[in-house]
């Protein structure tokens, strides 16, 4: 895997070091990232992943990033390569005294793009642990990733490659490294941000471009959605996919290792999805749902 770095208002060697050992994003995970798809040397939605990022930063009580930089950095790691497809924009709150008070900054700023491929498919699990929508971090993108890391180990050992997670309240959530939807009685819903989940920039794509196509697709009211609605997408009687910068849309394949079928409005949606993002690479934010 070819892997571009740009750090420090340089483009890196591959495995050079660019992060201080007193660095917060290293040392208490203090900082946010987005990750974004790279389609024929573009990368898709950056205003809406800015957006997101600063959303995120806000949300932390970080500092205000420089998004002339980032936009700067991105733009030099597009130039230095091809065939990249994912690209990750990460930033640290910088050097801070131990053990957790935040220094006065500057930010770190680490740009990287490589050519991995996304997931062909999606086989996800039902997982033990939930999501806690009342968590300072809920529907933040932070790199205070372990508790993900965990989640995404505990499906790998059941053979999948995604996990599924309820709320406290025991509502359908979101995945591990994605939103999740489903089609049940002629139409398409998916989670409201008040479950906790993170407002993915596909998930919005999807709600607004398929609202746009006369699809019947509308985020569901709190509650609606229990867990318990996967039990019917593993019957056979709704049809589940998931939502991310890399899968776009994508329908599970299996669930606990059962297979599926997929969903013909879903089927619709992501046909929508593929047709509008062809047209526009980088389509202006809108106000999250």
């Amino acid at each position: 895997m070819t892997t571009l770095v740009w750090a420090g208002g340089l483009l890196r060697a591959e495995g050079e070091p660019v992060i201080a050992a007193g660095d917060h994003g290293w040392t208490v995970g203090d900082g946010v990232f987005e990750t974004l798809e790279i389609v024929g040397g573009r990368a898709f939605g950056l205003r809406r992943h800015l957006k997101r990022l600063a959303y995120s930063a806000a949300r932390m009580g970080m500092a205000e990033i420089d998004q002339e930089v980032v936009r700067e950095a991105v733009g030099e790691v597009l130039a230095a390569g091809s065939g990249l497809r994912r690209l990750r924009i990460t930033v640290s709150s910088g050097p801070g005294p131990a053990p957790l008070a935040r220094g006065g900054g500057p930010h770190t700023i680490v740009v990287t793009a490589d050519d991995a491929a996304p997931a062909p498919s999606c086989h996800a699990v039902r997982v033990p642990w939930r999501r806690n929508e009342r968590s300072a971090l809920a529907g933040v993108k932070s790199t205070s990733y372990a508790e993900n890391v965990v989640i995404m180990e505990f499906a790998r050992s059941r053979g999948a490659d995604e996990a599924v997670l309820a709320n406290t309240h025991g509502h359908l959530c979101e995945g591990a490294a994605s939103n999740i939807v489903i089609e049940r009685a002629g139409e398409i819903v998916t989670p409201p941000l008040a479950s906790g989940c993170l407002p993915g920039i596909v998930r919005g794509l999807a709600l607004e471009w398929g609202a746009e196509a006369g699809l019947p697709v509308r985020v569901a009211a709190p509650g609606e959605l229990e867990l318990g609605v996967l039990d019917e997408v593993v019957a056979g009687d709704a049809f589940a996919a998931v939502t991310s910068s890399t899968r776009r849309i994508q329908p599970l394949a299996s669930l606990d290792k059962t297979p599926l079928e997929h969903g013909p409005l879903l089927a619709q949606l992501r046909s929508v999805f593929e047709e509008r993002a062809a047209l526009d690479h980088d389509p202006a934010p809108r106000h999250s749902k």
